[in-house]
């Protein structure tokens, strides 16, 4: 698939997505306690994830009909194929229940292994993040590029707090610990998708956090990638889909953050 389809793709993807972004700002403050299942510790859904993976996977098996699919939700089988979408229908359920407004949709496709699609969609802004391979990454049709910061004192960091795998506390403290005293300030907002757009644009300087899956990270390593940003995995490796792990950040910063974070987690290898 050439530039000018993938183009052509990530646009009509885009339309999918926003139909979704309707569904579940339609939802919200509909669902009650009885509507919600425990996934496993911490880790809830309800029938708005579950409605809004079969919308997206509907619409991009439309699209593209030789595609398989990798969905956090699981409502469609997992196949071996050349082309594989990777989706969170809802990424930050758990605000989306409380009804705090920092949830989005993630959508990336992959051909071989290798990401060469990702959409973003904040819902409650409709602000819609997309890039494909070669072609930039764009915020509601207006191009993006990382944040342009080069001392850490005046970088804005983004992370995720760990909430069942709790192995990496003691490593993970010692981030916050050094961020907090070096940087203007540390947030986590609970949905991985938006921190990783919110770093593509410049909102942050970086992100990072373990315990992920790769519906988490798929769309939003691309964006960061096409605007100029790096990623990688804790180590400095490319195993940041599936690894659990993953570190991104504007080009300039990237090295001293993550020499940070690699010597908090693996002090025998930095």
């Amino acid at each position: 698939m050439n530039n000018k389809n993938l183009e052509e793709l990530c646009k009509q993807s885009c339309e999918v997505v926003l139909h979704a972004a309707d569904f579940i700002q339609e939802e919200l403050g509909k669902v009650e306690v009885k509507d919600i299942d425990v996934k496993s510790v911490n880790s809830l859904v309800s029938y708005v994830d579950k409605e809004s993976e079969k919308k997206l996977v509907a619409g991009l098996s439309d699209l593209l009909p030789e595609a398989v699919f990798i969905t956090e939700e699981e409502t469609i089988e997992a196949l071996e194929g050349d082309y594989r979408w990777i989706i969170d229908p809802l990424d930050g359920t758990t605000n989306f229940l409380h009804q705090l407004p920092f949830f989005a949709i993630s959508v990336a496709l992959q051909y071989k292994e290798q990401t060469v699609l990702g959409i973003v969609c904040e819902v409650n802004r409709k602000d819609l993040f997309y890039a494909w391979k070669g072609g930039g990454s764009w915020l509601n049709a207006k191009p993006i590029k990382v944040s342009t910061n080069t001392v850490l004192q005046d970088t804005m960091i983004a992370t995720g707090f760990p909430y069942y795998d709790y192995q990496h506390v003691p490593a993970y403290m010692q981030t916050l610990e050094y961020f907090m005293r070096k940087t203007r300030g540390i947030r986590r907002f609970g949905a991985a998708a938006l921190d990783l757009a919110y770093v593509a644009c410049g909102r942050f300087d970086a992100y990072y956090e373990y315990s992920l899956s790769p519906w988490d990270v798929a769309a939003g390593a691309l964006l960061v990638e096409e605007a100029g940003g790096k990623v990688s995995d804790f180590k400095g490796g490319a195993n940041y889909l599936f690894g659990r792990e993953i570190i991104v950040g504007s080009s300039a910063m990237f090295d001293e953050i993550f020499a940070t974070v690699n010597g908090a987690f693996y002090p025998k290898e930095s």
